[in-house]
């Protein structure tokens, strides 16, 4: 059994991104895997101000946010799950500003490090990666896993679903379930 971690950037309730993380969550629950989800635009993140103050205090960052919340579930994870809409070739900057935050744990001062073995990306976007929609975001999460020395589980880009509830007749919710029993 992993610890699973999915942490989702839309600020689009019950949007797009949010179905495509219950069915990975479902399949990953269906494999024997305990999940956790958090929602970044319902427990904001503030952007990293580079102050390197982090750990100054019993948690990885001074500033008091949506991290607080968010620091024990990150400890506790075996595998991270980044699942983002798709803003401008990249992911959300809800998501962008947890990701900044690891940098913490990254410091010489850490009280905690991360455990995080593998990660996984999730993403839906009105444009399409055969288009090179994705790119970036792809150069961004591949650059992230080699840094952080995490394995790549897998990527799963969802495209032609910008409206809301346009991925529910998709087979992309299917392959969402699948990668999260192959975890």
């Amino acid at each position: 059994m992993k610890n699973i971690l999915v942490i989702t950037g839309s600020p689009r309730q019950l949007g797009n991104t949010a179905i495509l993380a219950d069915s990975f969550i479902q399949g990953a629950k269906a494999a024997g895997h305990k999940t956790e989800i958090f929602d970044t635009p319902f427990h904001p993140v503030q952007p990293c101000l580079a102050c390197n103050q982090c750990w100054e205090k019993d948690s990885p960052c001074v500033f008091k946010d949506g991290l607080e919340l968010l620091a024990p579930k990150l400890e506790n994870a075996d595998v991270l799950v980044l699942c983002t809409p798709l803003y401008w070739f990249n992911m959300s900057a809800q998501l962008k500003a947890v990701v900044d935050k690891l940098y913490a744990y990254m410091s010489p001062k850490a009280k905690h490090k991360l455990k995080i073995k593998e990660a996984v990306l999730l993403a839906c976007a009105e444009g399409k990666e055969e288009d090179g929609d994705y790119d970036g975001l792809k150069a961004t999460y591949k650059s992230i896993c080699d840094y952080l020395g995490w394995q790549d589980r897998g990527r799963l880009l969802a495209g032609s679903c910008g409206e809301k509830g346009s991925i529910i007749n998709t087979p992309y919710l299917k392959q969402a379930v699948e990668l999260g029993k192959s975890i």
